[in-house]
């Protein structure tokens, strides 16, 4: 039903954002919600309805391709819209269709909701057929997130990777290298979301 949103952010939650469009806020589920910040205007918001038996869900991206990615990772047998949106949250997006043409299941099921099987039928159904997207213009560190660095920051990256379906004990356990992170980095909170997906995905 949507292509594409053009409104102002008016939330970032580790989960999702609110888009104002028109005088409406629509709750937006995507992968790194930290690629926005709030009150930025003028943001096109590509867009994918979901309808379950629980009810509609929107979800959003930085450009067509990164929708293309997704929707054709819905196409595959056991991937639900949480388990693609989980494996887009990764900056390398290159490397994800590399791992898929290479035929690298163990890779693929580093992310959460992704099993040997699922992975194995994501290789069966993908593999070259991704050829068309134009994976280098993904948008996942094009804007910066000018959020304070401070411990919130790094409460915030943990709980958008909760969001995102890692298990807490896989979350835990990288919490100290990602502190390290912080604290050597000034990071904010998307570079440390970014961090903690390269360290759960490794």
């Amino acid at each position: 039903m949507y292509e594409y949103f053009l409104g102002q952010i008016t939330a970032v939650t580790p989960a999702f954002v609110v888009i104002e469009v028109a005088g409406i806020g629509y709750k937006v589920l995507t992968a790194n919600p930290y690629r926005y910040e709030v009150g930025q205007a003028a943001v096109k918001m590509f867009i994918h309805q979901a309808v379950s038996d629980n009810g509609m869900s929107l979800f959003g991206f930085y450009d067509a391709d990164e929708k293309a990615l997704f929707e054709k990772l819905l196409n595959v047998s056991g991937i639900g819209p949480k388990s693609a949106l989980a494996i887009l949250a990764n900056n390398d997006h290159s490397g994800l269709i590399q791992a898929i043409n290479q035929g690298n299941a163990t890779y693929l099921t580093s992310f959460p909701g992704v099993g040997k099987k699922t992975a194995q039928q994501i290789v069966l159904d993908l593999k070259d057929k991704l050829k068309d997207l134009n994976v280098d213009v993904t948008g996942q560190t094009a804007l910066s997130v000018e959020a304070p660095v401070a411990d919130g920051a790094l409460a915030d990256a943990l709980a958008a990777l909760t969001a995102l379906g890692y298990a807490a004990r896989d979350v835990k356990r990288i919490t100290p290298k990602l502190t390290m992170f912080a604290t050597a980095n000034a990071a904010d909170t998307n570079q440390l979301l970014s961090e903690g997906l390269r360290l759960l995905t490794k």
